[in-house]
């Protein structure tokens, strides 16, 4: 039976964090307290398990954390394999190994999003025992049906829009709404449903601004003289789509022909690429008040979306996750991601996972009920 585990969280910080090491803490030790199984915390992600920065999660450190944001270890983004050292990125990789054993460990969990998977599948092919959890606001973690997180996040912003339609009415504006998502529509989408936005903009449909002042003016003709759009941050146009798909591409050629001089010309335009996308959403906000004739106002939401008292459904889920992480390590299952399908706890393999991102399906049912009751998708 395991007596040492370690845990920690990697990545964004998200809602539901403490739920999930508090379960896994109360289940490790609460099955058998004879056994003496000691969970300890490594702070600030993989730096932390890198500079052996560690504390005790037990009794009072477990108390009074399920509803608290954040994430009581502290987070980082750094990697394994490129670990920013005395100004050079270097592969501490052996280094992680060699604290997990010194401190006994018989398995490490890690909870994070996609690249938190992929950083613990690297620790597990160096013979770790590793275990994670999906976590991350934009829902985009395969293999599982949820990521606690995502439904506070959706919540938030469903909460501001909610608001921002007696502003936009009042005043007869248009306002669009950024929220976050990385490049996968999730957030955007549930929250876009639930408020009764008139325009929702996802990653996964690139979008016509010509059709978008066409939904509007429509409204306009009906005597709807407002409008709330609803875009995630990794929305595209039409054109800029074809421009990234085009970039990604010559990227793979490059890398398929081991060309590193083509390949360095081609990520400094995708990279010219990510600093125009980031500006993105201001110039739809232009284009559509130049289009429409309407007054137009932008909000983007922002980090506000991670932070705060996680939503009832994201603390339910960690726990259950949590708990199940526990049983799994106990069960000596190791190399997976505690996940939830069809509202059962199940163990995914790293490896079918890794390198994955789940994209709103162009048949989800959202989709189709967004179709049905006429809210534009810029199409």
């Amino acid at each position: 039976m395991a007596k040492h585990i370690g845990i920690l969280t990697a990545g964004g910080d998200s809602p539901g964090l403490n739920a999930a090491i508090r379960a896994i803490g109360k289940s490790a030790v609460s099955r058998d307290n004879k056994q003496n199984i000691r969970v300890i915390g490594f702070k600030d992600g993989f730096r932390g398990l890198m500079e052996n920065r560690t504390m005790r999660l037990e009794g009072e450190t477990l108390s009074n954390i399920l509803t608290l944001g954040g994430t009581i270890l502290g987070t980082s983004r750094d990697k394994p394999h490129k670990m920013p050292v005395s100004g050079q990125l270097m592969d501490m990789t052996d280094v992680m190994v060699e604290n997990y054993h010194r401190h006994h460990l018989d398995a490490l969990v890690c909870i994070g999003g996609g690249g938190t998977q992929k950083n613990a599948y690297r620790l597990a092919k160096k013979g770790i025992n590793i275990i994670t959890l999906p976590k991350t606001i934009d829902n985009d973690v395969s293999g599982t049906d949820y990521t606690f997180g995502f439904n506070t996040a959706m919540e938030i912003a469903t909460r501001a829009m909610d608001r921002l339609h007696s502003t936009a009415h009042s005043h007869h504006r248009i306002i669009v709404v950024e929220v976050m998502g990385h490049n996968t529509g999730w957030i955007a989408l549930g929250a876009g449903i639930a408020s009764g936005a008139d325009v929702i903009l996802i990653p996964e449909i690139p979008y016509n601004i010509n059709a978008i002042s066409d939904a509007i003016r429509q409204r306009l003709h009906r005597g709807k003289n407002f409008s709330i759009v609803a875009v995630a941050e990794g929305a595209l146009s039409v054109e800029e789509h074809e421009k990234y798909e085009k970039l990604k591409r010559e990227k793979e050629r490059a890398k398929g022909k081991k060309s590193i001089q083509k390949l360095e010309k081609i990520q400094e335009k995708l990279s010219e690429f990510a600093k125009h996308r980031a500006t993105n959403t201001p110039r739809l906000s232009m284009q559509l008040e130049q289009l429409t004739g309407l007054e137009t106002r932008l909000t983007i939401l922002g980090h506000l979306q991670r932070g705060g008292t996680p939503s009832a459904f994201d603390r339910t889920l960690a726990t259950q996750l949590g708990a199940a992480c526990a049983c799994a390590i106990r069960e000596e299952k190791f190399g997976v991601m505690v996940a939830i399908q069809n509202n059962q706890t199940v163990l995914v393999p790293l490896k079918e996972i890794i390198g994955k991102r789940k994209n709103v399906p162009l048949d989800h049912p959202w989709i189709e009920s967004v179709q049905r009751i006429g809210i534009s998708l810029g199409r």
